[in-house]
C-alpha cells in the first residue's frame, strides 16, 4: 500500500518518498525506480526480520508431531500470517528500489498485505478464544473434536482473508480513479473503511473474549482461595503472586494488541486521500510492526516451543523430559 501526499511538501532528500509520492498524479502515470533511502533500508530490514522469526516459528510447530493442539495450529496460523507480512514489506521493497514499479506490482504487495493483516488479526482472535475455551471448558477441551473445530475455522479464515485481499486485484481499486483514493493507495476509500470496520469489531471481539478470560481466572482464584482451608499445608496451590504476575502478562498482550490494531483500525475509517499521510504511516507501523511481536508474546511464550527451540540449538543441554502444554501460558 502506497500512502498518499497530496499536499505536504516533502523535501527531495526526506528519504519518505517510497511511502508519500510529492505528486498523486504523478504516481499514476509511469513510475520509476526510486533512489535508496534510509526509509528503504528499515523496510527492508524489518520485513527481513518479521520473515525470519515468523518462519522459525511455523517450521518449529510443522515439524514436532506432538504440537497439534488446537492452540499450535492457531500459532502456525498466526506465525505463516505474519510470515506474509514480512514478504509483503520485502517485495514492497524490491517493486520501489530494485525493479520498475508498475500497477500489477502494487495490487500484489496491497493484496498480500491485507490477507496478511487480516489473517494476523483473526488468528489473534483464535488465539483469544482457544484461551477462553481452555479455562472455561478445561476438561474436554483439547480432544481431537475439538482440533478437527480448530482446522476447520482455520481455513475459513484463510479463504476470507485470501477473498478480501483478492479485492484490489479484482478492480476494487483506485489506480484509474485517483479521487476516490484512501489514505493507503492503491485502495479505494469504500474498500479501507469495510475492511477497517471488520478489524474494528474483531478487535472488539478479542476484547470481550479476554475479558472473559479474566471472568473465569477470577472465579477460579477464589474457588482455589476457599479450598485452601482444606488443603494440607504441605500440598502445593496457586499463590497471589503467580495470580497477579498471570494477569500482569494479560494486560500486557492486551495494551501491545490495542496499541498496534486501533489506531489504522479507526484512521482508515475517519482518513481520506486528503489526510496528512504522516498520520497514516504513524498507524498503519504498528499494525505492521505487530507482527515482529506476535512470535514473543505468543509463540515464544509457549514452554513446548521454547523447548523444541532449546533442542535444536541446544540438544545436549535440552532436558528429555516430556510437558504438557498449557494453552493460557501462550
Amino acid at each position: 500500500m502506497i500512502l498518499n501526499a497530496s499536499e505536504l511538501p516533502w523535501e527531495e532528500s526526506s528519504g519518505l518518498e517510497p511511502f508519500f509520492p510529492l505528486d498523486p498524479q504523478e504516481s499514476f502515470s509511469s513510475p520509476e525506480v526510486q533512489h535508496l533511502t534510509i526509509w528503504g533500508v528499515a523496510l527492508c530490514v524489518s520485513g527481513t526480520l518479521i520473515a525470519t522469526e515468523n518462519a522459525i516459528v511455523v517450521t518449529t510447530i510443522l515439524a514436532t508431531p506432538s504440537l497439534r493442539a488446537p492452540v499450535f495450529l492457531l500459532l502456525a496460523s498466526l506465525g505463516l500470517a505474519d510470515l506474509l507480512a514480512g514478504v509483503a514489506l520485502i517485495l514492497h521493497f524490491l517493486f520501489r528500489f530494485c525493479v520498475e514499479p508498475s500497477n500489477w506490482s502494487e495490487l500484489l504487495t496491497s493484496g498480500l498485505l491485507v490477507t496478511s493483516l487480516t489473517a494476523s488479526l483473526c488468528s489473534l482472535m483464535g488465539v483469544a478464544l482457544d484461551r477462553y475455551l481452555s479455562l472455561s471448558q478445561a476438561l474436554t477441551y483439547g480432544s481431537s473434536q475439538s482440533r478437527r473445530r480448530a482446522a476447520i475455522l482455520l481455513l475459513l479464515v484463510w479463504l476470507g482473508a485470501f477473498a478480501i485481499g483478492a479485492g484490489p486485484a479484482m478492480g476494487w481499486h483506485c489506480l484509474e480513479e485517483p479521487n476516490s483514493c484512501s489514505v493507503a493507495r492503491p485502495l479505494t476509500r469504500t474498500y479501507l473503511s469495510l475492511l477497517c470496520g471488520g478489524f474494528l469489531m474483531v478487535v472488539i471481539v478479542t476484547l470481550q473474549l479476554y475479558a472473559g478470560i479474566c471472568r473465569v481466572a477470577r472465579r477460579h482464584a477464589h474457588a482455589i482461595a476457599t479450598q485452601r482451608h482444606f488443603l494440607p499445608t504441605n500440598q502445593p496451590y496457586p499463590s497471589r503472586h503467580s495470580s497477579g504476575k498471570g494477569f500482569s502478562r494479560l494486560f500486557l498482550v492486551l495494551s501491545v494488541f490495542v496499541a498496534c490494531w486501533m489506531p489504522f483500525s479507526l484512521w482508515g475509517l475517519l482518513g481520506d486521500a486528503s489526510s496528512p499521510p504522516l498520520y497514516t504511516y504513524a498507524t498503519l507501523v504498528p499494525a505492521a510492526g505487530s507482527s515482529l511481536l506476535n512470535p514473543i508474546l505468543y509463540s515464544l511464550r509457549n514452554k513446548d516451543i521454547r523447548k523444541v527451540l532449546l533442542h535444536a540449538c541446544c540438544p545436549y543441554r535440552s532436558s528429555h523430559s516430556t510437558h504438557s502444554h498449557y494453552p493460557v501460558d501462550v
